[in-house]
């Protein structure tokens, strides 16, 4: 036996020569694949100017440096790509969604956190957008909330003053404008928490309504976060 079964870690043999080289190829697998990090996932076009560690998942097409590898874990070290085959159920953080990737087999789902065997799982994640407010009574961000999305709570914070008019404001939905909130500060650092009592489900695309109390927005910056989660079918 030459490497391990999971990840391919080189392994020692009786009377080896130079052993330190195998042992060092071995920990620089471990250093890139323990507490996984990958900087992006289906990415068919390896780097330009790759740093020592940096690791990708590898798309359906690649070229160059990773061609013939995909669906592989790509790791540049010591001045090349090593590859690596995921596993189902392997875990990494995704840098360019800023979330938590679990492997199903085939893809990496983002904010997946339970898998069926044919590949049906809970999503849980966060959607995360900064709303300049337009002048008005009501300012909207449109089609925030994704279709078939079950919403647990709204947070935010204010992270530039809301001016106009208004003494306050209040966040929620077209039908249901203080769903999320009411009476919420307009100075810099404001925060608010809407949980739902009963987490709801919304059947469609929607927007977040922010809407002015005593008066009209003139200018301002609120960030919200929604906590969601969604649920994904099994596979044929």
């Amino acid at each position: 036996m030459d490497e391990t079964a999971r990840l391919g870690l080189p392994l020692l043999q009786p009377a080896q020569a130079q052993k330190h080289v195998t042992m060092n190829e071995a920990l620089l697998l471990l250093d890139g694949m323990v507490q996984l990090v990958l900087l992006g996932v289906n990415v068919d076009t390896p780097p330009g100017l790759p740093a020592e560690g940096d690791c990708y998942g590898v798309g359906a097409a690649p070229v160059s440096a990773w061609s013939g590898q995909a669906g592989m874990i790509a790791l540049f070290v010591s001045g090349g790509w090593v590859f690596v085959t995921p596993k189902a159920g392997f875990r990494a953080w995704v840098a360019t969604d800023n979330a938590w990737a679990l492997f199903d087999g085939s893809n990496w789902v983002s904010g997946a956190v339970t898998l069926s065997p044919n590949g049906a799982g809970m999503i849980f994640e966060v959607v995360e957008f900064d709303h300049v407010l337009s002048v008005g009574t009501t300012s909207e961000e449109a089609l925030v909330i994704p279709a078939n999305s079950v919403v647990y709570g709204v947070t935010g914070r204010v992270t530039s003053v809301v001016s106009g008019a208004l003494t306050s404001f209040r966040i929620g939905v077209t039908g249901s404008d203080n769903r999320y909130g009411s009476g919420i500060g307009l100075a810099a650092n404001s925060w608010l928490r809407g949980l739902t009592g009963t987490p709801l489900t919304y059947y469609s695309n929607t927007g977040i309504l922010f809407t002015g109390e005593g008066g009209d927005f003139a200018a301002g910056t609120v960030r919200i976060a929604l906590h969601l989660a969604r649920f994904s079918l099994p596979a044929l």
